[in-house]
């Protein structure tokens, strides 16, 4: 007699509750990692890099609640956001890796953190200061040959990929 052979889920299909909590633990790590560069090392970021890390809070967010929910339709709605904004913040890190490989003549992101103190009114400078004040194009930190823009990139892109296989092999109803 021969046996129909059995058909083992995938990892996707088996895990997608952990992998979306590993994906909110990897966002927050990343988060962190940001700060530290901005706090310890002192590299201002730039608008491009405050709009992704918004990018990166609201994946982690995501995901962390649509591990935890019971929920398979906010499960999958949560795949579908994280994924959205995951090619968002891409969309972003691709336009700033862009502008670092071929910088504008006369191009500026924002102002210098004194400046704004300085020129604006306090009501006024705290949002420009929130937006970020580093310059785009300027690559201030590398790692492997690649800058935090290049990193990021790659990360959201990862983040994507992996949501686009859970939405493919996601288990049926």
């Amino acid at each position: 007699m021969t046996s129909i052979p059995t058909v083992r889920p995938s990892f996707f299909e088996r895990f997608p509750r952990q992998i979306l909590g590993l994906i909110a633990l990897v966002c927050v790590g990343m988060l962190a990692f940001g700060l530290y560069l901005q706090h310890v090392v002192g590299l201002e970021p730039c608008p491009m890099c405050i709009v992704q890390r918004y990018a990166l809070i609201v994946v982690a967010l995501v995901a962390g609640i649509s591990a935890f929910l019971r929920s398979r339709t906010a499960l999958w709605s949560g795949v579908g956001v994280m994924a959205g904004f995951a090619v968002f913040g891409a969309g972003v890190a691709a336009r700033q890796s862009w502008l670092q490989w071929y910088p504008p003549e006369i191009m500026s992101c924002g102002r210098d953190f004194f400046g704004m103190i300085e020129s604006f009114p306090l009501r006024r400078a705290i949002p420009m200061i929130f937006r970020g004040s580093g310059d785009c194009s300027v690559i201030d930190w590398t790692f492997l040959g690649l800058s935090i823009a290049n990193w990021s990139f790659l990360s959201f892109g990862a983040i994507a990929l992996v949501a686009g296989a859970l939405w493919i092999k996601r288990a049926p109803a």
